[in-house]
């Protein structure tokens, strides 16, 4: 597993408000035998429904989007520093188009069906419970959905337990 050893969700040392929102994560899913992955900024970590779960929210223009419908599972995985441009790279260019993961030379490993990077210094492997569609009536604070959906393209919320969690 690439140097990767199991620990229970309970014990990872990175701060999520870090992680997610300064640092970055990548959201990897495979479909049709292809996988794709894009950087997330926001999300976060914690107990839902008795399960430890991370959340992810992806727009419905994102390639990664698809193939995170298609798939049951998905990885959050998280990188020391030094992957800056990476990731920034990741966020900007579709996989709609090119191999990105290819172009930047990562080294895809595998936990069962569910892909993540070699790369990574932790990885979060999600198992999907739940998704809904944000809708622009469910905000209270309208400004909120004011500023960040001008063009009404509202994030699809998905809530997962964490499976399995990596670190090196």
């Amino acid at each position: 597993m690439g140097g990767f050893y199991e620990i229970k969700p309970e014990e990872i040392q990175k701060n999520p408000f870090t992680a997610i929102g300064k640092e970055w994560m990548l959201i990897t899913a495979e479909k049709d035998g292809r996988v794709n992955t894009m950087t997330a900024s926001w999300g976060g970590l914690g107990v839902m429904w008795n399960r430890n779960v991370a959340y992810i929210v992806i727009r419905p223009q994102r390639y990664t989007k698809s193939f995170v419908d298609a798939a049951d599972t998905f990885s959050l995985t998280f990188f020391d520093k030094g992957f800056e441009k990476e990731l920034a790279y990741l966020g900007t260019v579709s996989g709609r188009h090119e191999d990105k993961i290819a172009e930047l030379k990562l080294e895809l490993l595998y936990s069962d069906a569910t892909p993540y990077f070699e790369n990574a210094s932790l990885v979060l492997i999600c198992k999907k419970l739940y998704r809904q569609e944000y809708s622009g009536e469910a905000f209270i604070n309208t400004a909120i959905r004011d500023e960040h959906y001008r063009e009404k393209d509202f994030h699809t919320l998905y809530i997962a337990e964490i499976e399995k969690v990596l670190v090196k």
